[in-house]
C-alpha cells in the first residue's frame, strides 16, 4: 500500500510539473505571437500613415502648380470663341543664395590672399567666410522674394 501511494504521489508531482511548463511555455508563445502581430500591425499603420501624407503633398504640389502655372481667361467676339492663357514665368537660373555663396566666395578669398600673404591658407579660409555671409545674405533675399519657404 505505501508502494502504491508512493507512486502515485510521484505520478501526480510529475503530471503537475508538466502540466504547469506545458502552460507556462505555451503561454509565452502566445505573448511572443501576439507582440509580433502588434510589430506587424504597427508598421503597416505607420506604412499606411506615411502613404496618405505622401500622397496628400503630392496632391497639394499639383494643386499650387496647376493655380501658379496658369490661369485661363476666356472672351467672345462676334461668335468666336478664344481662349488666352497667362502663364507665370518659371523661375530659372541661380538663386540669390547661390549667387550670394559664389561672389562671396570670390570676394573672401582675393580678401585673404591680401591681408594673409600666406601661400593658400588666407584664400581658403577667406573663401569660405565669404561663402557663408554671402549665402546667408542671399537667402534671406529668398526668403523675401518668396522663391524659398
Amino acid at each position: 500500500m505505501k508502494k502504491i501511494a508512493l507512486i502515485f504521489a510521484v505520478a501526480a508531482t510529475f503530471a503537475a510539473c508538466s502540466n504547469k511548463s506545458e502552460t507556462t511555455v505555451q503561454s509565452k508563445e502566445e505573448a511572443f505571437r501576439q507582440v509580433r502581430d502588434s510589430i506587424q500591425l504597427d508598421s503597416f499603420r505607420r506604412a499606411d500613415a506615411k502613404e496618405v501624407f505622401l500622397s496628400q503633398e503630392k496632391e497639394k504640389i499639383a494643386s499650387r502648380r496647376n493655380s501658379s502655372a496658369s490661369s485661363s481667361e476666356r472672351t467672345y467676339v462676334k461668335g468666336v470663341s478664344e481662349t488666352y492663357t497667362n502663364t507665370q514665368p518659371q523661375k530659372k537660373g541661380w538663386s540669390k543664395a547661390a549667387k550670394g555663396a559664389a561672389i562671396g566666395a570670390g570676394a573672401g578669398a582675393v580678401t585673404g590672399i591680401i591681408v594673409d600673404k600666406k601661400d593658400g591658407r588666407g584664400a581658403v579660409v577667406g573663401g569660405l567666410v565669404g561663402a557663408g555671409a554671402g549665402y546667408a545674405i542671399g537667402r534671406s533675399q529668398d526668403k523675401k522674394d518668396g522663391r524659398v519657404q
